[in-house]
């Protein structure tokens, strides 16, 4: 993993900064702050799950064989509604960020090697969240009718499960948005890919969509 993450392309383009300016000013300084920086990434590489399950080549638990399908195939599982055309007006964006990084050219798309997995997971998680919400809604819809029939005041399970559907749609309708922002982060670095900023920014981006989704993705269960 360290030797992998030390033959990152963009950890080795941070190396070649250094030594281009130092080249250029000879100031002293410039050697140990780019090696310092070059470690520290590393560092972090080495324990990114991405790079992980890339180099070490897990093989996926039993219970994930549906994701060797894609995207867009698993979703047409959605019934027809709102639910599966904001899922759909999604995964077109995300189409569309892959498409941007594909069509970049060499050192771009090597200095974006992670962010094509990045991408894939969240796909992947905001379908596993509209088919969760889904059942949750179909849950929650049972679960009103039994009060109505009962007369009696609405169920604490049914009110958080309500809640939950509601935070799903929510999340379900931003996520266009962020794969749009994404894109447009995709053809900065593509134009400025020697700014290693901009590309961490751009995982962390994806990493925050991930955990936000992951954090959904078993919606039809009680929370406590």
């Amino acid at each position: 993993m360290v030797r992998a993450a030390a033959l990152r392309p963009l950890n080795l383009v941070v190396l070649a900064i250094g030594l281009v300016f130092f080249v250029a000013t000879l100031a002293w300084w410039v050697p140990p702050l780019t090696l310092a920086t070059y470690a520290a990434l590393v560092f972090l590489g080495a324990r990114d799950p991405f790079l992980q399950s890339r180099v070490l080549d897990r093989e996926e638990p039993a219970v994930q064989q549906p994701r060797d399908l894609s995207p867009e195939r698993r979703a047409r599982w959605l019934p027809r509604g709102e639910t599966r055309e904001r899922v759909d007006a999604a995964l077109a964006e995300y189409r569309k960020v892959v498409a941007a990084v594909e069509a970049s050219d060499d050192v771009t798309r090597a200095v974006l090697e992670d962010t094509i997995p990045r991408l894939q997971a969240a796909a992947d998680r905001l379908v596993d969240v509209a088919l969760e919400r889904e059942k949750a809604a179909k849950t929650a819809g049972e679960l009103r009718d039994k009060s109505a029939s009962d007369a009696g005041p609405l169920d604490e399970d049914l009110r958080r499960l309500e809640a939950r559907v509601r935070e799903a749609d929510a999340d379900i309708s931003a996520t266009s948005g962020q794969f749009l922002d994404l894109r447009a982060r995709v053809v900065r670095i593509s134009i400025d890919r020697d700014n290693a900023q901009r590309v961490a920014a751009l995982n962390a981006s994806l990493d925050e969509l991930n955990a936000r989704l992951e954090a959904l993705d078993d919606i039809a269960s009680p929370t406590e």
